[in-house]
């Protein structure tokens, strides 16, 4: 594409990503890629559409894709807080890394970032609660 073309859109960067996020969350697959994928054109250094794409693996349940996409942003932005709360939640996620992830998790928690560090706490909870826990009862019955 040229770049005079690239350059009208510059200023439709944050809402194309801000747009695939929404899409995610509307389970619009198709929409989310189309808008991260418009978003890293227009700015292909920028972090964002990269951590977009691993929100709609982690949306999709696809967790080692979304590992490796978090963890590509992490390479690049080791300070990225929100990065590494995705990263700590699809980690934990992940059979027999529950440990791991959680230990990321904590590690966002030091953040300045509020709404980071309110993500970590209901992402911790959620491991301890739920993904840590032994089977219940409806596990053991299933085994009869």
């Amino acid at each position: 594409m040229t770049a005079s073309f690239l350059d009208h859109y510059q200023g439709w960067f944050i809402l194309f990503v801000e747009l695939g996020f929404i899409a995610v969350n509307q389970a619009d697959e198709d929409a989310a890629k189309k808008l991260f994928t418009a978003a890293s054109l227009i700015e292909p250094e920028n972090a964002l559409p990269k951590i977009g794409f691993g929100y709609l693996n982690l949306h999709k349940l696809e967790l080692t894709q979304a590992c490796k996409a978090f963890q590509e942003v992490l390479d690049k932005e080791p300070d990225n807080e929100m990065c590494k709360a995705f990263l700590g939640i699809c980690t934990a996620m992940q059979p027999n890394m529950a440990d791991k992830g959680e230990k990321i998790l904590d590690s966002t928690l030091k953040t300045k970032d509020p709404l980071i560090k309110q993500l970590s706490v209901t992402a911790i909870d959620f491991v301890e609660r739920f993904i840590k826990k032994s089977p219940g009862p409806a596990a053991v019955q299933n085994k009869k």
